[in-house]
């Protein structure tokens, strides 16, 4: 699980601070007020993660990427070449490095996380790592990186600290990509014979981040299946069906995933009952029918409302990812009316409590927020568990506050206009009917 987040010279970010993440994770606020962009940076991290070139500092992609954010000068707040990115992330470590025989630290002591921070400069050839380092435990205690050399260029010196003691000096070639450490660093610093596994460790977390964003893709009648077992639902959705279909352990599991899946639409009375049905001998083409009622007529899944195929892929994601997954969700709520909004916080609280994922949502939805505050009153959800933020842009640079939600789910410090003036908006419409009647208007 990512524990925190943090973005320096990030497009409309100068800094979001060190925001702290929660098993459901909300991002709320005003159009371009920088939610989004926090929502990018694991997307972006996980592709270049994937990108084949061990050279590419950074991916920032493609129309075919998870995220398109053009080049590194694009990225930068404010355009300034001059400036760093700095991304920075801790979360929860994995056995196999923090119990590494060889691990330099205490035996005795068991670090619970990892941190991971990265800058990278624009220079005449390109995207440039500036520095990069390794965090074990809560407060650090053990660091190792890499950062470029001041004397040597296009050289990079491998760091190592431990407490306040800092070894340096050992010049090593350039890092792969923005995380990893080339090989020759591994003779100079083999002290250290874990070092691979940090790497490895970044691979392996973002291997469970899964990004949908929110323009998903439209509804097929026939979708084609050839028995693959894909990772998720795609980032525009367009593998859900696909990722319904995918072989279980046992023919049981795919059994409980339906139930699942159709007990949260109809929590969100979005369909009464579905059913991917093969329609060739060679079960590779299938259509997805679904019942909007008990007594409508079984339709294919572009003949109902739209709003059915669009939630279909985060569904698909919160039943079929594996345990302890992240899942980034952009705008989830997007054509569902108001009740099925507030019922898709029930579908994440889920997903979070029966399947042990983390969820870090960017919506719109006053719906989706009071049904999570409701629930946190009803002791269904911990406010520890949850992680709720406000951005706004404040003269072209964006800012974020924590909302203080208490254990009954009331928000101390609900910001102004948060959702729209409602009560003036009934106000108005009060003075206005008074206005009509005193003038003898109807």
């Amino acid at each position: 699980m990512i524990t925190r987040l943090r973005a320096q010279n990030f497009k409309s970010w100068k800094d979001t601070g060190d925001l702290r993440l929660g098993r459901l994770t909300g991002l709320f606020g005003t159009n371009s007020s920088g939610k989004t962009s926090i929502l990018q940076i694991l997307p972006l991290l996980k592709q270049t993660a994937e990108f084949s070139d061990r050279n590419r500092v950074l991916y920032t992609g493609t129309d075919e990427s998870p995220v398109t954010l053009g080049t590194l000068l694009d990225i930068i707040h404010g355009h300034h070449p001059e400036a760093a990115v700095e991304l920075s992330l801790t979360w929860t470590g994995e056995r196999s490095l923090i119990d590494h025989p060889n691990a330099l630290f205490n035996p005795l002591f068991r670090p619970t996380e990892i941190s991971f921070s990265t800058s990278i400069i624009w220079k005449k050839e390109g995207p440039t790592v500036d520095f990069f380092e390794y965090g074990l435990g809560k407060l650090g205690q053990e660091r190792v990186g890499m950062r470029r050399s001041r004397v040597a260029e296009g050289m990079y010196e491998l760091i190592y600290q431990r407490g306040q003691e800092e070894s340096k000096g050992f010049p090593v070639g350039a890092p792969i990509k923005c995380y990893g450490f080339p090989p020759d660093a591994l003779p100079e610093f083999g002290d250290i014979a874990y070092l691979p596994d940090f790497q490895l460790a970044f691979e392996n977390l973002f291997r469970k981040v899964h990004y949908l964003g929110p323009l998903r893709s439209h509804p097929l009648r026939v979708y084609e299946w050839g028995g693959e077992r894909l990772a998720d639902a795609g980032w525009n959705g367009k593998d859900a069906v696909a990722a319904l279909l995918a072989p279980r352990k046992e023919l049981t599991e795919r059994v409980e995933m339906g139930v699942t899946i159709l007990d949260w639409l109809r929590k969100m009375k979005l369909a009464e009952s579905f059913e991917l049905k093969a329609v060739d001998d060679a079960r590779t083409l299938y259509q997805f029918r679904v019942k909007t009622t008990s007594t409508a007529t079984e339709v294919l899944l572009p003949d109902v409302g739209f709003g059915v195929s669009q939630i279909l892929p985060v569904l698909a994601n919160c039943a079929t990812l594996p345990d302890g997954s992240t899942l980034l969700l952009e705008q989830p709520e997007i054509h569902l009316h108001p009740f099925a909004q507030a019922a898709l916080a029930d579908v994440l609280i889920d997903a979070i409590t029966s399947r042990n994922l983390q969820i870090i949502v960017e919506s719109h939805s006053e719906h989706l927020l009071r049904r999570i505050q409701r629930r946190i009153a009803r002791e269904v959800l911990k406010p520890d568990d949850t992680a709720l933020y406000f951005c706004k842009l404040e003269n072209g640079t964006s800012a974020i506050e924590e909302l203080e939600v208490d254990p009954y789910g009331n928000i101390r410090n609900w910001p102004k206009d948060f959702f729209g003036d409602e009560m003036g908006e009934l106000a108005d419409m009060t003075v206005a009917a008074m206005e009509r009647q005193k003038a003898g208007r109807k």
